[in-house]
């Protein structure tokens, strides 16, 4: 029997390489499971509501990701949050008996608040996205969320929802799990966890040309200030990215670095090309598809169509358990 999974990204922006590593990449190996992967606009606005931010064309631009990315509609289901309505039916279902002590002790709420200083996220959505998030998931019947280390307090209150529905109406939802990925945090230009907020991405839509342009302003060793100095590559986001995209030459390139044989712009040289080798076959499928919009409308479509068909009938049995229906 196929394993039902369930992942998503919010559509916020395009996909840079921390998404295709810390999630894209896992969800690739799931994909010939009964796979579900949402573009969550809907939770785009917990922090983008006051920004104008086009979402639908956020989610044609993540749509082109997925596709880039090497998810096959025609063996994983990819759809639009939005489209099911079934999402903000059952969020709001949960959210009556989701106590408010367990949405103000999600670290992710307190983080996000310092991070995004210039936005007002003391909002009713922002605080509780995480209930949202649970009807995602629940709303699927999950055995399996791909996921980052990050997002393992989220999953951990799905659950804990979960349970609470099914104590107070009998057996409903599954308790999913967790599968992590391996890479827990992707390097941002800066040196900081690469992140749209902190505008530190390398996009997968990026050219050839804008990746190389970020990628030699990165950050390196900030002990090494001359090209003779000794560097330390355990320290150096550079040496970090060596390490996925030119594994045959990480070894020989570190202890050169370590005994200043080589620098950093030579270093960066190197890195660059493997990135743009690496990032090569997905701009072409990216390039592909944008050219061909009725293509890519037809797979949301028949997406939204599949995952609908799942989406309704857990909401039929929760509506049932909870005798409203």
């Amino acid at each position: 029997m196929a394993v039902r999974v369930l992942s998503g990204t919010r559509a916020t922006n395009k996909l840079h390489i921390g998404n295709l590593f810390g999630a894209l990449e896992n969800w690739k190996k799931f994909q010939s499971e009964e796979a579900f992967y949402m573009i969550a606009d809907w939770h785009a606005l917990t922090t983008e509501y006051a920004s104008k931010m086009a979402v639908k064309d956020n989610v044609t631009e993540i749509v082109l990701d997925y596709l880039a990315c090497g998810l096959n509609p025609d063996i994983c289901t990819i759809f639009v949050q939005s489209h099911v309505h079934e999402h903000a039916e059952l969020a709001l279902m949960l959210s009556m008996i989701t106590p408010l002590s367990w949405l103000e002790r999600n670290p992710t709420f307190k983080d996000q608040i310092k991070e995004q200083k210039g936005k007002d996220l003391h909002t009713h959505g922002f605080l509780g996205y995480p209930v949202l998030q649970a009807a995602d998931i629940l709303l699927y019947q999950a055995d399996i969320v791909p996921v980052g280390e990050d997002q393992l307090p989220h999953l951990e209150l799905t659950r804990e929802i979960a349970r609470r529905f099914n104590h107070l109406y009998g057996e409903t939802f599954k308790e999913p799990q967790a599968a992590l990925t391996k890479i827990k945090k992707m390097p941002g230009t800066d040196g900081r966890k690469m992140s749209k907020s902190y505008n530190n991405c390398i996009y997968i839509a990026d050219s050839d040309n804008e990746t190389e342009k970020k990628m030699k302003n990165m950050v390196t060793d900030p002990a090494r200030k001359r090209r003779q100095d000794k560097g330390h590559p355990e320290v150096c986001p550079v040496c970090y990215y060596q390490g996925i995209f030119n594994t045959d030459e990480v070894e020989k390139l570190k202890q050169q670095c370590r005994e200043a044989h080589i620098g950093c712009v030579d270093c960066k040289k190197k890195c660059i090309e493997k990135v743009n080798v690496f990032l090569k076959p997905m701009r072409e499928r990216r390039d592909y598809y944008k050219t061909r919009s009725a293509v890519v409308n037809d797979i949301v479509s028949k997406g939204a169509q599949q995952a609908q068909r799942i989406a309704a009938a857990t909401l039929t049995k929760a509506k049932g358990a909870i005798k409203i229906l």
